[in-house]
């Protein structure tokens, strides 16, 4: 003879119970789930309509004003450089975060890197930023000399200067996160038979950007 089971009325409910509160937390889930996704979806949106372009730099002009070794491989130089910032954005502004620049000279820094203070660029603005690259007994290859000195036989100074940093997009009142940027630029500067500096270049160079 099988028993037979009867379940009391409280444990019903409390199954019942249970029951609708697994219903609740996977309609609480899909809900937010639902929203998340058309947040991102029309951030996304936005990002592909304006596409922000990245920014343009230009190295407007070069001085080199001491370029002296001291003993056989340090360095004291001092550079006055101009460059030229453009957002060419209708729509995007630009927040400059970190701005970090040096110059180098056959692939190895013959400046410290120097800060630029922060600063926020609006959507086709163009920006003048000049800054003092400063090096004072700055460690350089056993070679710099002899590399100076064949540079001068050939009548041309090529110099690099990079610019390392973060930047955020701005649409609207809705801002990205941070971006990291490098810029190279090359100059060229006349170098003949002179003894010392000053060099300078005011041939405005184009640079490259990468983010």
């Amino acid at each position: 003879m099988s028993q037979i089971h009867e379940k009391s009325p409280k444990h019903c409910a409390n199954k019942q119970s249970i029951t609708f509160h697994k219903k609740f937390n996977k309609k609480l889930f899909f809900y937010f789930s639902t929203l998340l996704l058309s947040i991102l979806s029309l951030i996304f949106l936005v990002w592909l309509i304006l596409h922000p372009t990245k920014p343009q730099f230009s190295l407007k002009e070069a001085v080199i004003n001491q370029l002296n070794l001291s003993g056989s491989s340090l360095l004291n130089s001092s550079i006055q450089i101009t460059l030229q910032s453009n957002n060419p954005n209708k729509k995007v502004g630009i927040y400059y975060d970190e701005f970090l620049l040096y110059a180098s000279y056959k692939g190895q820094k013959i400046t410290p890197e120097t800060s630029i203070s922060p600063f926020y660029q609006e959507h086709d603005e163009t920006n003048l930023i000049s800054a003092s690259l400063v090096g004072i007994q700055q460690p350089v290859a056993l070679s710099f000399a002899y590399e100076v000195q064949r540079d001068q036989g050939i009548g041309k100074f090529v110099l690099n200067f990079k610019i390392m940093g973060r930047l955020r997009w701005k649409v609207g009142s809705w801002v990205s996160g941070r971006y990291r940027f490098i810029v190279n630029c090359i100059t060229v500067m006349p170098f003949g038979p002179i003894p010392s500096p000053p060099l300078s270049s005011k041939q405005g160079s184009q640079c490259s950007t990468v983010i």
